[in-house]
C-alpha cells in the first residue's frame, strides 16, 4: 500500500484515539459523583480513577502547587500552575495524535490488510496504540511535574511515576482504535495492486527471530532477576536535578522480576515464569512471521514490528498473571487488569533493538536482500 493510500486510516486512528482517550478523561470527573458509589464499590472507583486521570483535564486534589501563602499572590500562583497542567494535556494530546499517526502509517504502508495480512495488521496497530500513549505520556510529562510546584526536587523519580501512570486504558482504547483504523484501511485498499506475500527461507527467518528475542531475553531474563535490577535501581549516582536514576532506568531497561525459587513455593515460581517463557515465545514466533508480512524489509519497519512484537508477548505474559491471580476476590474484577499494559517502555527500548539485529541477521543468512517484490522479479526473469 502506497503511503498515500496508508495516510488516510492512519489519520483516521489518530483522530479516534485521541478522541477516545479525551472521551475517558472526562470521564473521570463522573466517578465522583454521589451516585457511583451505588454502582461501583469504593476500591473499583479508586482504580478506576487512577487508569483515567493521566488523561483528564481536571487535575487530583492537592496535586497542583498553592503558590505563595495567602492573598492575590497565592490566587496567581494557583493559576499559574493550573494553566501549566492544561498544557501539558495539550501537549499530551497532540503528542499521542503524532505517535500515533506516525506509527499506524508505517505499519499499514508495510503490512497492508491484505492478502491474508488482517489479523497482522490489527495486531500491530493494536500494539502500537499504548506505545504511542506511553510516548505522548513521557514528551508531557515535564510540565506535569512543574505544575506540582517541586519540579526541581528528584526530578527522574518523578518522570518515572508519570511514565508509568499511563494505565491500561490505552490497551482497551487500541482494541477499538486498531478496528477502525484496518477497516479504513482494507476500503482504502480495495482497488490498490495487490502485494503478495514474501517467501523467506525458514532457516533465515528462524534465525533472526532467535536472535532478536535473546535481545529481550537479555531484560526478560538477566536484568530482570532481582540482584540485577537492584544493582541498576540504587549503582547509578548523581546529584542536583539528576539525581537518582534508578527509578526510571528500571522503567526502561525491566520487561519482568523474577527471584530465585527459595524465595516461596515452586509451583507459584514456575507459573510465574511459565509467564516469562510465554512472552519470550510470543516475541520469536512473531519476529519468525514478521519478515514475511512485511512488504519491504527496512530498518524502520522491522523495529517498529519487532516493538509490536515485544508488546504482545509482555501482554500475553500479564494475560497469564491474571489468570493465576488470587486477590480478584479481595480487590474486585477491575483491579485484575491493573498491571495490563505495564512495561511499555522496556517493550519500546528492547523492541527498538531486537527489530535491526533481527534484519541483520536475516541479510547474513540470505533471506530478503532485496527491496523488489516477487512480480517484478517474476515478470523480469520472463523478459
Amino acid at each position: 500500500m502506497t503511503y498515500r493510500r496508508a495516510v488516510i486510516p492512519a489519520l483516521v486512528g489518530g483522530l479516534l484515539i485521541t478522541l477516545l482517550l479525551w472521551w475517558a478523561g472526562a470521564s473521570e470527573q463522573a466517578l465522583q459523583l454521589r451516585g457511583t458509589s451505588s454502582v461501583f464499590d469504593v476500591q473499583t472507583v479508586t482504580e478506576l480513577r487512577r487508569w483515567l486521570a493521566p488523561w483528564s483535564y481536571d487535575p487530583p486534589t492537592g496535586s497542583l502547587s498553592d503558590g505563595a501563602a495567602g492573598g492575590d499572590a497565592a490566587s496567581t500562583g494557583g493559576a499559574q500552575y493550573s494553566d501549566l497542567y492544561s498544557t501539558a494535556l495539550q501537549i499530551r494530546f497532540v503528542a499521542v495524535f503524532v505517535f500515533f499517526v506516525a506509527g499506524a502509517l508505517l505499519l499499514v504502508h508495510r503490512i497492508p490488510p491484505t492478502q491474508g495480512r488482517t489479523p497482522a495488521t490489527l495486531l500491530a496497530v493494536w500494539a502500537w496504540a499504548p506505545v504511542a500513549a506511553t510516548l505522548a505520556v513521557t514528551v508531557s510529562a515535564p510540565w506535569l511535574i512543574v505544575s506540582r510546584g517541586h519540579g526541581s526536587y528528584r526530578f527522574l523519580p518523578q518522570l518515572a511515576g508519570v511514565i508509568a501512570s499511563s494505565g491500561p486504558v490505552t490497551v482497551f482504547v487500541g482494541l477499538l482504535t486498531a478496528l477502525a483504523t484496518v477497516l479504513v484501511a482494507r476500503l482504502t485498499a480495495k482497488d490498490a495492486e495487490p502485494q503478495p506475500r514474501w517467501s523467506v527461507p525458514p532457516r533465515a527467518a528462524r534465525l533472526a527471530a532467535s536472535v532478536g528475542t535473546a535481545v529481550v531475553a537479555l531484560s526478560v531474563v538477566i536484568l530482570s532477576y532481582q540482584s540485577v535490577a537492584a544493582r541498576i535501581q540504587t549503582s547509578f549516582g548523581g546529584g542536583g536535578l539528576l539525581s537518582e536514576p534508578g527509578d526510571l532506568l528500571r522503567q526502561w531497561l525491566l520487561l519482568g522480576a523474577w527471584t530465585d525459587p527459595a524465595t516461596g513455593p515452586l509451583g507459584d515460581w514456575l507459573l510465574y515464569r511459565a509467564a516469562d517463557v510465554l512472552m519470550l515465545a510470543v516475541v520469536w514466533w512473531a519476529l519468525r512471521l514478521l519478515p514475511g508480512l512485511l512488504t519491504r524489509t527496512t530498518v524502520p519497519a522491522m523495529a517498529v514490528g519487532a516493538v509490536c512484537a515485544t508488546v504482545w508477548g509482555l501482554l500475553a505474559s500479564q494475560v497469564l498473571h491474571m489468570a493465576i491471580d488470587d486477590t480478584v476476590d479481595v480487590w474486585g474484577p477491575v483491579y485484575l487488569f491493573s498491571k495490563l499494559g505495564t512495561g511499555i517502555p522496556a517493550a519500546l527500548t528492547f523492541g527498538v533493538l531486537a527489530g535491526p539485529a533481527a534484519l541483520v541477521t536475516l541479510r547474513l543468512a540470505g533471506g530478503r536482500e532485496t527491496g523488489e517484490s516477487p512480480v517484478k522479479q517474476v515478470s523480469e526473469a520472463g523478459q
